[in-house]
């Protein structure tokens, strides 16, 4: 389960993006959120955009792996697709917030590489949301007094990614993903291949 997070307009959603397009065995977790939809965003392949009481009743009947508040909405991680992806032994992408990662860290430890996005500077992080135009002034202002609360968080994820040019961050993820699938504990076919090798007359 790899966890990407970092302030809005770091380049988390544009290093999944190219993750995704590149990488078959990977598969995207697709948020509920309560936020309205952008001109640009498509629902059920961005987000799954949902009305305050649907959030609510998904949440309430245990529905939901994570959720957090972020900018006075709600975003989530849904159960089902998550579980029936890992029962098939499938990589999974998580597009989500500090918040959403400690309850998945909490939940399943194990089985999460986490990696934290930072930009450059705060001046650099201004100009990438004000060229996205897609936020008022006061929703940028917004995001960047939050972007501070966020980046305070970084010491809780396994690695940090400085955004100072996008290819050398995504391939800094793509190295990262590489070496984790490589661990000894996640490669399950390891020792049966290890008892072939000493088995086998020369």
């Amino acid at each position: 389960m790899l966890v990407l997070s970092s302030p809005s307009g770091a380049g988390k959603s544009t290093i999944a993006r190219n993750l995704l397009e590149k990488d078959p065995a990977l598969s995207l977790s697709v948020s509920v959120t309560t936020r309205p939809r952008r001109g640009s965003e498509i629902d059920g392949v961005h987000y799954h955009f949902v009305t305050q009481r649907e959030f609510e009743r998904l949440r309430d009947s245990d529905a939901l792996l994570e959720w957090a508040e972020v900018h006075g909405n709600y975003y989530a991680t849904p159960r089902e697709p998550v579980e029936a992806a890992m029962a098939e032994g499938r990589d999974m992408l998580f597009d989500i917030d500090w918040q959403g990662a400690l309850q998945l860290k909490d939940k399943m430890r194990v089985d999460i590489v986490s990696i934290f996005i930072l930009p450059p500077s705060m001046t650099e992080l201004k100009a990438r949301l004000k060229r996205r135009a897609e936020d008022a002034d006061a929703a940028i202002e917004k995001r960047l007094q939050n972007a501070r609360e966020e980046i305070e968080h970084w010491k809780e994820y396994d690695f940090v990614v400085v955004n100072h040019d996008l290819n050398q961050a995504y391939a800094e993820v793509r190295a990262i993903v590489a070496a984790e699938r490589l661990r000894r504990d996640r490669r399950p076919g390891l020792f049966d291949f290890i008892s072939g090798l000493l088995d086998e007359k020369l």
